[in-house]
Formats: structure tokens, C-alpha cells, sequence
């Protein structure tokens, strides 16, 4: 039996949570591929073993959208199982009154609704789908089941050993004259604190130099903004965790992204990092040059105290 790769078939209900459930896997470092034709399944699992341990967890979407295929889905696990591939069932289920009112707030069509009633679709999907969910290994109902907590179930049931919840934050410095972050969750303006661009000998530098870093956080308002920012990442960071968030992104600007911005998202993500978290740091605009005039409507930064 070949133990190299992690099969895992998501099935079920339409509109119980397949497709969420499959972007969940995704971020737990599994390959996914949805609406896959069933014959192609021995064949997709061998091509995948073939490829040097590249890809060890797969994910794979199988239901009643497959059409005239659907009836091959048994099969098809027949045959993975014979190729000596182990693999777990996951059914997604939900209630008949709540998949009723999930597909009235879509608007989508159920695949079995082309002509009848949505309720007596959902029933015969049911039907059609006793024989897979009696091979589910895992049934998740998700009639009352916020996203947050389909994840930690996802977390617990296909995460690896030792491996803790998908969360990273990403901390970028910019320059408001180059334009904001656009994919920014927070974003923080610190053009109130002293510049280094108006000292001679800092200009050339950015905010990666030990001497700028010594200039910005001298200053009472820099150390206290730097609390107070901590303050406030120290206490969302569990929330977003707790709420099943895959990755934040904190964007820390200043006029030109050259010197302010760059020292306190380093700090910011090394302050994050040894919370125990991941983080990685981009600081988007170092690299423009320093002397590049500020096109924001003649508008100026505060002079140097």
C-alpha cells in the first residue's frame, strides 16, 4: 500500500460546504482538484505518486454535479483502493431546511433542479448519495457550523502531526506618495512622527539601518505609538486566529516608505515573530529613490523638530 500520499475524497451535500471545505484543505497544504471526473481518479492518484513525493496530500471534489458520471464515483474508489492507495471519505451534510434556505439566499440552482422543486431535489440527492456517505470516514454536518469552526474540524481531522492552524501575517512598509496597499486589512499612517529624510547624513539610508532605527524610536511619540500599536496587534491576532482568518496583512506607511515605515514594520514583525506567529516583512517602495518629489497635491511632511 503506498503511504506517500494522503487521499482525501470531499463529497456530500450540495451546498453543505464542499467548496469551502476544499479551500481549507488548500490552506492546510493540500493539492485540490473539484468536480473531477470519477474515471479519472486511479489514473490523476498514479500520476501523483509518480512525482517524487512532490505532492503528498491530495484533495479531490466528487458529487452528484459529475452528471452522468456520478454513478462511476463507487467504482472508481474500488479501483484507487486496488492501486494500493489508502484513502478517507469526507461527507458534507446539512439539513434538508437549511440546504433549502442556502440556495434561496444564492440564488444558484441545485444541480438536480432543472425542472421540479428544490426541496424534492435535495431529497433525491440524498438518496442518490446513501451508498457514498455509508464510505464517508469523516461525516461533518455544518447546519449550524460557523466557517471558523469547519475549519478547526478540517484542522484536527487532516492537519499534520504538530502542525498548528494556517495563520500568517504579512507586514508591509509603503510610501503614501507611491500609493496605499491596496490588499491591506490594517494600515497604519506614522507620517505624524519625526522624519529622518531631513537629516543629511540619515536621507541616503532607509529604515533597515541601525542609525535611522535609532533616530525614529528615540521620540516619545514613536515609543508610544509603538505600544500602543502592540497593544492592539497583541489582542487581535487570537481573535483573527480564533475566527479561523488564514493570513493578515498590516501595511505601516509613512510619505515616502524609505525610513519611519520600514523601521517599524521590522520591529513590528520581529515584535509578531516572537509572539510565536508566522510573519514574513516586504517593504514595497525602499527601493525608490529617496530624492523622488512628493506628487500628493504639493502636500508636505511635518518638519523636522
Amino acid at each position: 500500500m503506498d503511504q506517500s500520499i494522503r487521499l482525501v475524497i470531499v463529497t456530500g451535500m450540495s451546498g453543505a460546504g464542499k467548496t469551502q471545505a476544499l479551500k481549507f484543505l488548500e490552506d492546510l497544504g493540500f493539492f485540490c482538484v473539484d468536480n473531477l471526473p470519477p474515471s479519472l481518479l486511479p489514473k490523476l492518484v498514479e500520476l501523483f505518486g509518480q512525482a517524487d513525493g512532490k505532492v503528498n496530500r491530495l484533495a479531490l471534489g466528487l458529487d452528484i454535479r459529475g452528471g452522468r458520471f456520478f454513478n462511476e464515483i463507487v467504482d472508481a474508489l474500488r479501483e484507487t483502493g486496488r492501486i494500493g492507495v489508502a484513502y478517507q471519505v469526507l461527507f458534507m451534510d446539512a439539513s434538508d431546511e437549511v440546504l433549502v434556505r442556502r440556495y434561496k439566499e444564492s440564488r444558484r440552482r441545485h444541480p438536480l433542479a432543472q425542472q421540479g422543486r428544490l426541496l424534492e431535489a435535495i431529497r433525491r440527492e440524498r438518496k442518490a448519495l446513501q451508498e457514498l456517505r455509508g464510505l464517508a470516514s469523516r461525516i461533518i454536518d455544518t447546519t449550524s457550523l460557523k466557517p471558523s469552526d469547519l475549519r478547526r474540524e478540517l484542522q484536527e481531522a487532516f492537519g499534520q502531526e504538530g502542525e498548528g492552524p494556517a495563520f500568517h501575517v504579512n507586514v508591509v512598509s509603503f510610501g503614501f506618495k507611491h500609493g496605499a496597499v491596496l490588499d491591506a486589512d490594517l494600515l497604519f499612517d506614522v507620517r505624524f512622527l519625526p522624519n529622518p529624510h531631513y537629516v543629511a547624513d540619515l536621507r541616503p539610508l532607509t529604515g533597515e539601518d541601525a542609525p535611522v532605527q535609532e533616530y525614529v524610536m528615540k521620540w516619545a511619540p514613536t515609543q508610544e505609538f509603538f505600544q500602543r500599536l502592540t497593544d492592539l496587534i497583541g489582542f487581535l491576532l487570537p481573535q483573527y486566529v480564533a475566527e479561523g482568518k488564514s493570513q493578515l496583512t498590516i501595511a505601516i506607511g509613512c510619505t515616502g516608505g524609505q525610513h519611519r515605515s520600514v523601521c517599524l514594520a521590522r520591529k513590528l514583525a520581529d515584535w509578531i515573530r516572537d509572539r510565536g506567529y508566522s510573519v514574513s516583512v516586504e517593504h514595497r517602495d525602499v527601493l525608490y529613490p529617496v530624492d523622488q518629489p512628493d506628487h500628493r497635491d504639493g502636500a508636505q511632511d511635518g518638519a523636522q523638530p
